[in-house]
C-alpha cells in the first residue's frame, strides 16, 4: 500500500514538473537569430538541450524564438 502511495505521488509531481517547463521556458528572455547576428553574435543549436541559443555578442547565452 506504501509502494502505491509513494509512486502515486511520484508520478504527480512528475507531471507537475514536465507541465511547468514550457512555461519557464517562454518566460526566459528571447530574441529573433536576426537580432541575435545583428549584435554580433552567431545562433548555434545546443543538442544537450534541443534549443537555439545567441552565442556571443550582445545577446550570448539567450534563447532565439524566431529567424
Amino acid at each position: 500500500m506504501r509502494t502505491r502511495i509513494l509512486a502515486f505521488a511520484t508520478a504527480l509531481v512528475l507531471a507537475a514538473l514536465g507541465a511547468a517547463v514550457p512555461v519557464a521556458q517562454a518566460a526566459a528572455p528571447a530574441v529573433t537569430g536576426t537580432e541575435c547576428k545583428a549584435s554580433g553574435g552567431t545562433v548555434e543549436y545546443i543538442s544537450t538541450t534541443g534549443l537555439w541559443t545567441c552565442l556571443n555578442g550582445g545577446y550570448n547565452g539567450e534563447l532565439i524564438t524566431e529567424r
